[in-house]
């Protein structure tokens, strides 16, 4: 027989890791099982203020502290991509390296960034979709940050402080990030903003991005900006194809799953930014994760549970 858990949960970002420390503290067996990096994409934040009572601290370090505490309660975890997904009783849960089983699932997918599309996108170096990660690489050169929300802001005031220059092109006419983020921004002598701009086009030599074909939605006009590196910021969509083969998505790859984070399915739940709902911030991808827990908790108890051979 596979190893068994009482709740097997699917990603490693804040819905998921809140999720075991609260399976945890009811006493149930959890695996986490994240197939990218612990954390999720809350890990690339370079400053998280929004958190209650931990203002200022890195997104690296949130996700830190998140996964010692899941850890410290004995929650499992590992860097495993799950693979299929059969639902019955138990579940079998299949992953790139093992196979286990479980009584209750709980779906903490998140999300994945959105692309523009364009030739060369997946090919040339110098596309990037983390400017934490990768904003060092282009110190002291020119970039260009593509997006209109908080994320887009908090990139181009990070690559601020290490590139010498900082565009931030947008399709509409206003940002939609907060406000005192945008007044910062306006402060720095280095950064660029072209609102009702698009990419058109890359650039590239050699295989690396040498420059963008913007295009000016009041002009028309279709400029050409020499950049070293451009960073995505424009917009994510669900990791769904789990959630498809499970048919618990909708057509967008949400799951549609009520305040009680139940799916469609007997014993899976849905917690965090692959959820149907409409706010989408770290606090509300945590309280997902404690609801679906105690929900799955319920479900083990009332169905019972497995032991393992």
């Amino acid at each position: 027989m596979n190893e068994y858990f009482d709740i097997i949960i699917v990603g490693g970002g804040p819905a998921g890791l809140t999720a075991a420390l609260y399976a945890r503290r009811a006493g149930k067996s959890v695996l986490v099982l994240e197939k990218a990096g612990i954390g999720g994409q809350i890990a690339s934040s370079p400053r998280v203020e929004n958190f209650p009572a931990v203002p200022g601290v890195s997104g690296a370090e949130l996700a830190d502290r998140l996964y010692r505490q899941a850890e410290a309660l004995g929650a499992r975890i590992e860097l495993e991509e799950v693979l299929e997904v059969q639902n019955g009783a138990p579940k079998t849960v299949v992953t790139d390296y093992a196979a286990y089983s479980c009584a209750a699932l709980i779906l903490a997918t998140g999300m994945t960034h959105r692309t523009l599309g364009l030739p060369g996108e997946d090919t040339l170096s110098g596309i990037s979709f983390c400017a934490v990660c990768d904003g060092a690489f282009y110190e002291n050169r020119s970039v260009a940050v593509c997006g209109g929300g908080n994320t887009a802001l908090q990139d181009a005031l990070f690559l601020a402080d290490l590139c010498r220059r900082v565009t931030l092109i947008h399709r509409r006419d206003t940002f939609r990030g907060d406000p005192i983020l945008l007044k910062a921004l306006k402060k720095r002598e280095n950064v660029t903003l072209l609102p009702e701009t698009v990419i058109d086009a890359l650039q590239g030599r050699d295989g690396a991005l040498t420059g963008l074909t913007l295009r000016d939605l009041r002009t028309g006009e279709e400029p050409l900006l020499a950049v070293d590196a451009l960073f995505e910021a424009v917009g994510q969509t669900p990791e769904s194809a789990l959630a498809r083969a499970l048919a618990v998505a909708d057509d967008g790859g949400f799951i549609p799953a009520g305040e009680d984070c139940r799916t469609g399915a007997d014993g899976i739940f849905a917690a965090g930014d692959c959820r149907c709902k409409a706010v989408r911030q770290l606090t509300t991808a945590c309280a997902d994760g404690a609801v679906a827990a105690i929900a799955a908790c319920s479900y083990c108890d009332r169905e019972g549970t497995i032991p393992s051979a």
